[in-house]
């Protein structure tokens, strides 16, 4: 089969992705052959190609969402996975990933696609519309919440999490750069910060009369957190973070306002034994997937590119050239 590699920890980075022919794998045990249809581009898909994992066994295959159809299933794999059926999944980042015309995935990862949603909508909803899925359904306290900050709306993670925070009855503040402003309006913000001209901080408290939002959700930095924390949380506020960075709370006075960080790890439930956790991820797939069927969800797909340009999609999106997401089409 064919698939993009990383040949060895010293050839690092996009730029050293080749497309090459490799073994097509087996289904064993509880694994399940995916002949991949589409997968969807990310961020993590760039940090990863230019930092690796010290997990990696080389040749690495890199991409970690896939939508596609099952060809093969180990003989502990759940029954109710069938060869033909049409599935999606987010993959473990620290094993070989999707960037190929086959890929291996846990049984437990894997949600059905409802015939009505496409192979490039199905893939374009995992890695970043799961992490918002997780952020407001799994982490938030919504009780008596009205009001939520989403940071870099126009991104996979911010464009989901829009419609997901309307859909819950929130008013939606959200941050993005001039030329992408159209593009949130059309996923429902309520407000939009341009945060290139604009200072955040005093437009969140003027929307808010001076409380400050219930909710942040940051994927942009620590020190935007930190901003978040100290300016632009209400009282009982919460910040989620998707930084992946650590963050050092010892310095910070949480109890005088009430305040909770919550971290947000989406695939690293695949690296720990919480069976439950690890079901989850299909789980979350699957509401998704159902909303885009019901037209309850709008998965915001800017661009659709070839296998073969998918080394350009990775730049294009790591240079944040691409507003919407990025979803590369093998057939």
């Amino acid at each position: 089969m064919k698939a993009y590699i990383i040949s060895g920890p010293q050839n690092l980075g996009a730029d050293n992705l080749k497309l090459m022919d490799i073994p097509t794998p087996n289904a064993t045990d509880d694994l399940v052959l995916v002949q991949t249809e589409a997968v969807g581009l990310n961020p993590v898909d760039y940090k990863l190609a230019d930092d690796g994992n010290q997990n990696w066994h080389y040749p690495h295959v890199l991409g970690v969402d896939v939508a596609g159809i099952i060809v093969a299933c180990g003989k502990n794999a759940k029954t109710s996975l069938r060869v033909g059926d049409r599935v999606c999944g987010h993959a473990n980042l620290e094993e070989n990933g999707t960037f190929g015309e086959y890929v291996l995935m846990h049984d437990y990862s894997l949600a059905l696609i409802p015939e009505t949603v496409t192979f490039e909508q199905a893939a374009s909803i995992l890695c970043g519309g799961m992490s918002a899925f997780q952020a407001l359904y799994r982490k938030a306290n919504l009780t008596g919440k009205s009001t939520i900050l989403i940071h870099g709306g126009a991104g996979g993670v911010g464009s989901v999490a829009i419609q997901l925070a309307k859909r819950l009855g929130l008013t939606v503040i959200t941050t993005v750069s001039s030329k992408k402003i159209e593009f949130v309006k059309m996923a429902g913000a309520d407000h939009i910060i341009d945060y290139q001209t604009e200072n955040v901080t005093e437009h969140v408290l003027k929307l808010t009369n001076g409380q400050g939002v219930d909710i942040s959700i940051n994927s942009i930095s620590n020190e935007e957190i930190m901003q978040d924390i100290l300016n632009r949380l209400a009282y009982n506020g919460q910040v989620i973070s998707l930084t992946n960075s650590p963050f050092n709370v010892n310095m910070l006075d949480l109890a005088e306002k009430g305040l909770t960080i919550s971290a947000l790890n989406l695939g690293g439930a695949h690296r720990f034994h919480t069976l439950s956790e690890k079901a989850d991820l299909a789980t979350m797939a699957q509401e998704l997937v159902q909303m885009i069927a019901n037209n309850e969800l709008d998965p915001m797909i800017g661009k659709i590119i070839s296998f073969d340009n998918l080394v350009d999609g990775l730049r294009a999106l790591k240079a944040s050239q691409v507003t919407g997401k990025i979803v590369v089409k093998l057939s």
